[in-house]
């Protein structure tokens, strides 16, 4: 057979659509252009939250190398930060997919272009287009699994992710140096295709436009496919975004699997993650005789029981749990002993990083790492209520940490050992 037989992907006669051209192309890349740098940059963010630099527990990523330049100690004002980043990125992820979809439609027919490379230009640009349409499609499908949380991908989801991202953006922002100046050109094109009184001007495709050259009759219009993928954008914003907004609009969160579902009532009645059941907590080791929380620091270890914290001074932070999912809680008030009181306990009178770990015997994060400047935050709490009750077993009685800005991770539920300075 030949190159050019219509029965071939690679013949340009194989694909027949009317809506393919390099005007539709362009008006999706340049949705994608922003959105994307959008999500790569609060991806990032989203990356330096989990302080990857305290590497004994929070780096899940441990060969990152030159990739983790960026980071920083993450902080912890606005209290609200992590639940704006984090809700952006996963917000914005899933409303995005219907344009990576068609614009992933739009030119596949570039993939199966013959030859494979013309010029080392024409073969950069393949290669730049075979990484991002593998990048995107992992980075995407990823995502959308991290986030109903059905992780059935292999390995840790963090560097998987992480990697990925770095790929897809490479891929992505050689793409663009190299299609912008097209892109540009169609968008001007596409306007100058209209007389001076608005009249339609013909005009032959030019090479490699993605144009059908025998194209079926159109059943609907550009901009009407234009308007279908805004549309369905539009629904997965609308069935989404109300996980990390709330309010009412959290029961538009059809998508998301903790984020718009039912909590119950009560002090305790809001989202949470994993259940003291999925957890493997024993009722008995949380009990008031049994648990006893071990504090460690410079001056040797401490004791505690529940009764002992409670005879310390108390203080209370309004603070939202935001969760790598996207999902977020409104602000709860929560009450127990300063973090930063718990280290001068054990002869820290600055507050060094503080490693803590848990009961929990099931799930990621059974420990995890806090940066001196979240310890010292007058708002980061040993938390022993909520909301004027104590805290029920799912919200990890009989004591959790609660950090402003961290990821919902970071803040510990039925905390057994606080290890200050081991960093």
């Amino acid at each position: 057979m030949r190159d050019d037989d219509p029965r071939l992907p690679s013949s340009p006669g194989f694909w027949r659509s009317p809506l393919r051209g390099p005007w539709f192309t362009s008006v999706l890349g340049v949705v994608l252009l922003v959105g994307v740098t959008v999500l790569f940059v609060t991806g990032l963010v989203s990356y330096a939250a989990y302080n990857p630099d305290l590497a004994r527990v929070n780096d899940q990523t441990p060969d990152k190398g030159i990739l983790g330049f960026y980071l920083f100690a993450w902080p912890t004002d606005p209290y609200w930060l992590y639940r704006l980043t984090q809700g952006l990125h996963v917000t914005l992820g899933i409303t995005l997919i219907p344009v990576l979809l068609a614009k992933l439609w739009s030119v596949v027919p570039r993939l199966f272009a013959l030859p494979p490379a013309c010029s080392l230009a024409h073969a950069l640009e393949r290669i730049s287009l075979l990484l991002l349409v593998g990048g995107g499609l992992f980075e995407f499908t990823t995502g959308v699994l991290n986030v109903q949380l059905d992780y059935v991908f292999p390995g840790s989801f963090y560097p998987l992710h992480f990697y990925g991202a770095w790929v897809f953006f490479a891929a992505f922002v050689a793409h663009a140096a190299l299609k912008l100046p097209t892109a540009v050109r169609s968008l001007r094109r596409r306007r100058e295709e209209h007389g001076a009184h608005g009249e339609r001007v013909s005009r032959a495709p030019e090479p490699g436009e993605l144009v059908s050259p025998r194209p079926l009759p159109p059943t609907v219009s550009r901009r009407g496919a234009l308007w279908f993928v805004g549309g369905a954008s539009l629904l997965l914003l609308v069935t989404t975004a109300g996980q990390s907004i709330g309010g009412v609009l959290r029961r538009t969160a059809l998508l998301a699997p903790h984020g718009g579902a039912d909590p119950g009532g009560g002090p305790n009645g809001f989202q949470i993650n994993k259940t003291a059941a999925y957890a493997g907590i024993d009722a008995a080791e949380t009990g008031e005789e049994a648990w006893r929380l071990v504090v460690t620091g410079r001056t040797g270890t401490v004791r505690l029981s529940r009764a002992q914290l409670l005879r310390m001074p108390l203080h209370s932070s309004a603070l939202p749990i935001a969760c790598v999912e996207g999902w977020s809680t409104q602000d709860q008030w929560w009450r127990g002993v300063r973090l930063r009181d718990l280290a001068a306990l054990v002869g820290y009178d600055d507050p060094p990083d503080l490693f803590v770990e848990s009961l929990q015997r099931r799930g990621a994060f059974r420990r995890a790492a806090l940066r001196a400047n979240q310890v010292a935050d007058p708002r980061s709490l040993l938390a022993l209520y909520v909301n004027g009750e104590e805290l029920s077993p799912d919200h990890g009685h009989p004591a959790r940490i609660i950090v402003p800005a961290a990821p919902g991770v970071l803040n510990t539920k039925w905390v057994a050992r606080l290890t200050f300075g081991a960093l």
